[in-house]
């Protein structure tokens, strides 16, 4: 569908009755200056530019350019709604000298911006081409004409959101900081990448269709201009685990299916025991959110394409081409670790990436992984910069690392592969229609 050039009688009405009438639904002037400049401050954020109608919302596990999955809600989009298959993920540092106030309506002017971009809507009350014409446009453009295509939007907050490095309470809210929000541990063969790790404040748009995914992204960096500064982003392609029944399996780019056992979303109780923080969890202001782990994971492209099948088998204990676990079955048939093959030997071996990330092996511990495949060039020895941007959510970050450690320690996967980026940051609950993300961190 086509965005509205013009405002419609119809939609000056529907802006008026939806967002002005409510406090805090206009885009802040500080939002206003980022996105235009000083010269259109005082413009409201209306909902123009529909490029579809929230009639057309998607039903569980779909996944096509007409999904629509709204903003406000009890959990945020993007956890266990159907994984989107294209990515781009950012972390900003809020601004030195930004106070608590700046802070709270720096998430407030996203939120507004998040929700409209959700329900495939301009952000500004002229959008993209409808303003004045000697001011810089409000929206930038590039998903003119493009539908949704399933975009959701989902934020995180970072340790030193909290408190910095240094020990400072930059917005008065350390004594409501999580008890397991620390930075992740250093874990054996990481080589980390400063600049691509951790961030006060995160922002994963997902899409399937990478433009929209971007334009998400590059309007919220412009309204957070002079408030946060981007400190990392990466772009995914083709996701690496399924988050609802209703998805088929996808490959890594070492031609495995990936995720077999992930968490669903059509699976409730476990995502209650594994994913959703509860009240009793504490702080009571995160009940229902999450915690989001990040972490970009080199693969050595050049190596595993010289290694023999047998071996890259050996190394999953899957079959390459059903993904069914070495000891037999299907794709999906629970693996037999005690069941032996020539000289006595388990025909899934003891050093085995699927052993070893098996919940029989860590305590029952589950994680719902949303990981994307990247291709970033070439690095300057001319080997290909890809690999795995990992993400996975998680009741608590100890199943994260629960899982990582038996992996860094034993996996035969770690001769292909180096952690080179790390980041972890709390998921507030979802946002009430009418409210802001985080709004119960600052109550």
């Amino acid at each position: 569908m086509t965005r509205a050039v013009t405002r419609s009688p119809q939609a000056a009405k529907r802006t008026e009755s939806t967002d002005l009438a409510t406090p805090g639904r206009g885009l802040s002037r500080r939002g206003l200056l980022g996105l235009a400049g000083a010269s259109v401050a005082g413009i409201g954020l209306g909902v123009t530019g529909d490029r579809v109608a929230l009639a057309a919302a998607a039903t569980p596990g779909a996944a096509s350019a007409s999904a629509v999955y709204p903003f406000y809600g009890s959990h945020q989009a993007g956890i266990v709604t159907p994984a989107q298959d294209r990515l781009h993920f950012a972390a900003f540092d809020v601004s030195a000298g930004v106070t608590r106030a700046e802070l709270i309506e720096l998430l407030q002017d996203w939120t507004i911006a998040a929700a409209a971009m959700s329900a495939g809507q301009d952000i500004g009350e002229y959008g993209a081409v409808s303003g004045p014409y000697d001011a810089p446009p409000e929206d930038t453009g590039e998903a003119q004409g493009l539908p949704t295509a399933g975009l959701t939007i989902t934020f995180g907050f970072g340790p030193t959101l909290f408190e910095t490095a240094d020990g400072v309470d930059r917005f008065g809210i350390v004594g409501r900081r999580p008890a397991d929000l620390t930075p992740l541990p250093h874990f054996p063969g990481d080589d980390l990448d400063a600049g691509r790790s951790d961030g006060d404040l995160c922002i994963q748009a997902c899409s399937n269709d990478p433009q929209v995914a971007v334009h998400a992204i590059r309007n919220l960096s412009r309204i957070a201009f002079g408030r946060a500064a981007l400190r990392w982003s990466q772009l995914g392609f083709g996701r690496t685990s399924s988050t609802s029944t209703a998805q088929a399996t996808p490959r890594n780019l070492f031609g495995f299916k990936d995720g077999t056992a992930n968490i669903k979303a059509e699976e409730p109780d476990v995502v209650t025991d594994q994913v959703w923080v509860s009240a009793a969890d504490g702080p009571a202001w995160l009940a229902g959110g999450s915690y989001l782990v990040a972490r970009r994971i080199r693969m050595t492209i050049e190596t595993w394409d010289r290694t023999i099948l047998r071996e890259q088998e050996a190394v999953f204990g899957r079959t390459k081409g059903a993904g069914a676990p070495l000891s037999g079955g299907t794709e999906f048939s629970e693996p037999d670790f005690a069941l032996a093959g020539r000289e006595d030997r388990p025909l899934i071996g003891a050093a085995a990436h699927m052993r070893l990330a098996h919940p029989s092996q860590n305590h029952g511990t589950k994680l719902l992984r949303r990981g994307y495949n990247f291709v970033d060039g070439n690095d300057d020895l001319g080997r290909l910069e890809a690999g795995l941007f990992f993400i996975s959510f998680q009741r608590s970050p100890t199943q994260f690392t629960t899982v990582q450690l038996n992996l860094a320690k034993h996996d035969a996967l770690n001769e292909y592969i180096r952690h080179v980026g790390s980041a972890l940051f709390v998921v507030p609950t979802g946002t009430p229609d009418g409210s802001y993300v985080g709004a119960a961190l600052f109550a």
